[in-house]
This record gives structure tokens, sequence and C-alpha cells, in this order.
């Protein structure tokens, strides 16, 4: 077959490809749709179904209890890596209202908001961290949830952080390891 009867075939054949995808009818988010009776194009997830990657069948690490009580375990080790990653989703979730250190006089109190509790309170101290994973993933009192917005590993790390913060405030000497005080007084001569 010569080339030019090849290149004139192949015109022809792809031209009757173009399936127009980009003239079909579609509607965007939260558009009116006649299509369906309740008049919505956005459709709601069919009751009893799962998302790929959203079964939370561990009680513990999603909803932070225990034997129908708050966890007083993390559902993972807590390592350095981990309450570095606490710190950083404190700092941008939880320090404007309970600022940097946990005491409750963040900026929004500075804007006249209410004022949220310190963290370093003796009652909340005594509280288990699936208390504080619980408080983020469902809120209380004017604070909202952040279920949403932070990833259950995420809550777990501030909850991690929340404790490191709470004992940082009564830390005594003799609660350094040894070979960390050693570290600590070399780095301050």
């Amino acid at each position: 077959m010569k080339p030019e009867l090849l290149a004139a075939a192949l015109a022809l054949l792809t031209a009757g490809c173009d399936q127009a995808m980009s003239d079909q009818p579609r509607r965007g988010p939260l558009q009116a749709s006649s299509l369906f009776a309740d008049g919505r194009s956005t459709r709601l997830r069919v009751p009893g179904t799962v998302a790929r990657g959203q079964l939370r069948l561990d009680e513990h690490r999603f909803r932070g209890v225990s034997r129908a009580e708050f966890a007083a375990t993390f559902p993972f080790d807590i390592t350095p890596k981990v309450l570095e990653r606490g710190r950083e989703r404190f700092d941008i979730f939880c320090a404007p209202c309970h600022d940097r250190a946990g005491t409750g006089r963040g900026m929004i109190v500075e804007r006249g908001y209410r004022v949220p509790p310190s963290l370093h309170l003796d009652r909340l101290k005594r509280l288990p961290p699936g208390y504080f994973f619980d408080v983020i993933t469902h809120g209380v009192g004017a604070m909202p949830d952040y279920a949403d917005q932070i990833p259950a590993r995420d809550r777990w790390a501030i909850a991690a952080y929340v404790r490191a913060l709470q004992f940082s405030r009564d830390a005594r000497k003799e609660d350094v390891p040894p070979e960390e005080l050693r570290k600590l007084e070399a780095e301050s001569r």
C-alpha cells in the first residue's frame, strides 16, 4: 500500500473517533439537576457503604477508646519524629487558641474569643491520651471538631505532644535520663 493512501485511510478512520467528551452533558458539584427526583446532581453515599481506605475497625486507633473507656495508651510507639509531627500540627491547629505553650492565651483570646482552658490544669493532666484524641476528633464546648482536617495518626501525635507539654511544665532534673542530662550540661558550657 502506498504511504499516501495509508495516511488518507488513517485520517478518515481517526476522524470518526472523536467522542466529543467535552461536549457531553455534565454537572458541577451542588449544581441542580432534573435527572434525579431530589433535584441534586451530587449523590449521597449509599447507607452502610464504606469508601476504599476508610474502614475504621480499630477502636483504639480511630476512636481513642479501649474497652469502652478513653484509651490510656497510644496505638503506636511515640518517637521523636511523632512528637515533632505533633508539635507541628499543634502549632497549626491548636496554638491559635491554646498558644504554643498550651496555657490558653492564644491569638483568638486577644481578638475577643472565649478563653480555652490551659492544658496544664491538674484535671487535664490526669486524663488519658484517648480523651485528647476524642476532643480533637469531636470538639468540646466552643472548640470545633477537627476530624475532617486532621488525620487520626496526626490527632494521636498532637495528643502525645500535649502530654510532652504537660510533662515539661513540672519536669525535674531527676526526670531527665543521665545520658541526656550530660548532653544538656555539655551544651550549656
